[in-house]
């Protein structure tokens, strides 16, 4: 993974308001690097949430896939044919 926006562990120490208004701005995460190897990036608060989300949406499908894979699924026939028939409770 390139990446760019390196700032160096005392630029953190620093620069700390920078660091928080600066991903805000350019959507860009600074990427603070100590003995020359990134070790954190920064990032606002909608993107991380925006992450979080896709990484959940990317949980749910895999977990779907793995299902379909093990043979785990109904047709759509069989299933809004279940939907159809009356409940257990509706018939008496």
């Amino acid at each position: 993974m390139k990446l760019s926006n390196n700032k160096a562990n005392s630029y953190l120490k620093s620069h700390a308001t920078r660091i928080v208004t600066e991903p805000m701005k350019t959507h860009l995460p600074p990427i603070i690097t100590q003995n020359e190897g990134a070790k954190l990036a920064v990032e606002d608060i909608s993107t991380f949430d925006r992450q979080r989300q896709t990484n959940a949406l990317l949980c749910i499908l895999a977990l779907g896939q793995n299902e379909i894979a093990g043979g785990k699924f109904s047709s759509a026939a069989d299933v809004f044919a279940e939907l159809d028939s009356p409940d257990e409770e509706d018939k008496e």
